[in-house]
């Protein structure tokens, strides 16, 4: 699951890319002007951006110029109807990971996704297995001991944003950016309220949870089973 951001003007080939991505489980983003991903860019993080070169009011290069001045690191893929050498070469030279020409193949485009969620520093393994659990992630399956645990959209991605960032902790707010999307009614409640769902769903009575609670920061993944911690 990535949470991805899609800028294109072009509303039918939008609507096809939202549909395939979402097919797949990821968490998308859709706009159609360039001031509206540079707001969206500016205030919630995303693991991929996905950017038309022509948009109205700011172009993809623009934006691309401009989210890179101010440190942004999202992985982004440029995507326009330009083929060729300079246009490329100016793509890639204003900041962009890679380059996918139009009309383009929603599996290609998908795969290209993957491939630049890889190269953040995150685990991109396909099934998981932590203290008696196993998290199938093409399948979206869940499953201890043969038993399938049925979790809802949300929860089975929470726990797979977890799983791939087992080496941090995360706030509530956090969290609510990665996971939910910028425009939902979603609360920090919600996040806390997904929490205790999910444990309910995959702790084993008389262990400690597998979302450990990190005292004055947040959550993390406890591969482990350690107990937790003392509060200061």
């Amino acid at each position: 699951m990535a949470k991805i951001l899609l800028v294109e003007d072009d509303t039918e080939l939008a609507r096809s890319l939202v549909d395939w991505l979402e097919l797949e489980h990821h968490n998308v983003e859709y706009c159609e002007r360039g001031n509206d991903a540079l707001e969206r860019l500016k205030f919630f993080e995303f693991d991929v951006v996905i950017l038309d070169w022509n948009l109205p009011e700011v172009t993809g290069i623009e934006i691309l110029k401009e989210f890179r001045d101010r440190g942004g690191m999202t992985p982004i893929l440029l995507l326009t109807g330009r083929d060729g050498v300079a246009e490329i070469e100016i793509g890639l030279n204003a900041g962009a990971d890679d380059y996918l020409t139009k009309p383009c193949n929603v599996r290609e485009l998908s795969a290209r996704v993957k491939a630049l969620m890889r190269r953040q520093n995150k685990v991109y393994e396909q099934v998981f297995k932590i203290r008696g659990l196993e998290v199938d992630i093409p399948k979206h399956r869940v499953s201890r001991e043969g038993k399938e645990i049925k979790l809802q959209p949300k929860e089975f991605s929470l726990l797979e944003f977890l799983l791939r960032n087992p080496n941090d902790a995360f706030s509530v707010e956090s969290l609510l950016s990665r996971i939910w999307s910028s425009d939902s009614d979603a609360s920090p409640d919600t996040v806390r309220v997904c929490i205790t769902r999910l444990r309910n769903k995959i702790d084993v009575a008389d262990q400690p949870s597998i979302i450990r609670t990190v005292h004055r920061i947040g959550y993390q993944i406890d591969l482990f089973g350690n107990p937790p911690e003392p509060k200061a």
